[in-house]
């Protein structure tokens, strides 16, 4: 009898700490073997790395697929499988854009089953915080909600933002539930000024937008969560900051006893807001792309241990929402579609660019991730014991991103046209192949549900 039912072999293994040339042995979708070699006949199916590096899968704890009722926009489906294709093989999906949003526990088990008849890698679900449905959180979180998730500003969608007494309360109620708020900071007050008054003058540009969200209006939003945060004992996390001074925020209440973490996203870490200007509207998101010197500013953050994780924050949405009145930038719809690219982006821009270790960004893309929410050592480090969730990639080989091999419903992205260097291979979802680089991504769903109550916190 063969010991194992698959064996990659001659690999370079992103360990967390270093990175070795290793065999990996693989049965039931569970690392069973880490090994200098294991002979090929003791397994099913061989796999060679040969000139490859394996890394953990990336845990994406910040997605949105859109569903129910939008899979017009996205969708399970091809939201999975644009996480495959990227080497993700473990996303967390967010509660708004879908009809009805993710704020009731009826809402929660209809998303929940759309999942799993359609996700190719593994999935879990934030449940929503909104005004009004604080009974329904200890409902959600029974039925395995990873956290919940709160907006500080309008959401532009049927999500409605969480005014001060909302937060606090929700806060002291997740805080007793022992599970994360998520929280998008961003004063709704403070931008609603500007933005009327450029409204009011009838300036729309892309200048004009990101003058109504300046790098103080997320700032303000954070120091009034962190107060709220350290009243409420409610553990944080806050999503896609895109500044300095924020990160420099939440650091310092971490380092007080704090139990905060935070995100940051690919596209602040490469495109800035003069590549805004010149790519056009595809680049709306909130909060909006930086100046140069801000994404220099969260490299060197990274390179401090101030940045727990990096997550897509993939928003899609149909082309013409973005360009039906394109010289309006406060009706585009905001949001990135770059969710497949993440890890190339990191892995092209952090480590053959900047020379971060693989393992630094390892820790950033899939362990920090995986502690932070519950899930490790089963997932998000190549352990004995982990599961078989990997992904196998080529160092120093071009690849420039065409809309053709984009995998999501509309092929369309910032990312258009950008040179990778580095190519995802193939990726392995609890030990059984979902993408390979000339098959594409396989057709039967693949990945199982995270459940929030089972997961150890």
């Amino acid at each position: 009898m063969r010991r194992y039912d698959l064996v990659i072999k001659n690999g370079q293994v992103v360990l967390e700490d270093e990175v070795r040339s290793m065999d990996i042995g693989i049965k039931e979708g569970v690392i069973v073997a880490l090994s200098e070699e294991i002979a090929p006949e003791q397994s099913k199916e061989i796999m060679d790395a040969e000139g490859m590096h394996v890394l953990p899968g990336m845990i994406d704890v910040h997605v949105h697929f859109d569903e129910p009722n939008r899979e017009h926009w996205e969708g399970f489906d091809f939201g999975s499988n644009a996480m495959a294709a990227g080497g993700c093989t473990t996303y967390f999906d967010m509660p708004l854009n879908g009809v009805p949003p993710t704020t009731t526990a009826e809402a929660f088990l209809k998303k929940k089953d759309l999942a799993e008849a359609k996700s190719l890698v593994h999935y879990g679900l934030w449940g929503g915080l909104v005004p009004g449905n604080k009974k329904e959180l200890a409902k959600m979180a029974n039925l395995g909600a990873i956290g919940f998730k709160a907006f500080m500003s309008e959401a532009g969608s049927e999500f409605d933002f969480s005014d001060d007494q909302t937060l606090y309360e929700g806060m002291k109620e997740i805080a007793r539930l022992n599970k994360v708020l998520a929280l998008h900071a961003e004063r709704d007050d403070m931008i609603k000024i500007l933005e009327n008054e450029k409204k009011k003058h009838q300036q729309t540009s892309i200048r004009d937008y990101l003058e109504t969200r300046p790098i103080e209006v997320e700032v303000e939003a954070v120091k009034r969560a962190l107060y709220y945060g350290e009243k409420s004992k409610c553990p944080l996390h806050f999503v896609h900051i895109s500044s300095k001074k924020a990160v420099e925020l939440i650091h310092k209440a971490k380092k007080k006893g704090l139990d905060v973490t935070l995100e940051t996203c690919p596209h602040y870490l490469i495109f800035t807001e003069e590549d805004f200007e010149t790519m056009g509207v595809t680049a709306k998101c909130a909060p909006p792309l930086r100046p140069a010197k801000e994404r220099e500013h969260l490299w060197e953050c990274i390179e401090k241990n101030q940045i727990d994780m990096i997550s897509s924050d993939h928003s899609p949405c149909p082309l013409e929402m973005k360009i039906h009145d394109k010289d309006n930038l406060f009706s585009v719809w905001g949001g990135i579609s770059g969710g497949q690219y993440s890890l190339q982006a990191i892995v092209s821009e952090g480590y053959q660019k900047r020379g971060i270790s693989l393992s630094k960004l390892v820790q950033l893309m899939s362990t920090a991730p995986a502690k932070r929410f519950g899930l490790y050592p089963e997932k998000g480090s190549i352990l004995l014991g982990a599961d078989a969730d990997l992904v196998i990639i080529r160092l120093n080989e071009i690849d420039i991103v065409q809309r053709e091999k984009m995998a999501f419903r509309h092929p369309y992205s910032i990312y258009e046209g950008y040179k990778f260097h580095c190519k995802i291979k193939y990726t392995v979802c609890k030990g059984e192949m979902v993408y390979t680089e000339s098959t594409g991504t396989v057709k039967e769903k693949k990945g199982t549900f995270i459940n929030g109550t089972k997961v150890k916190s």
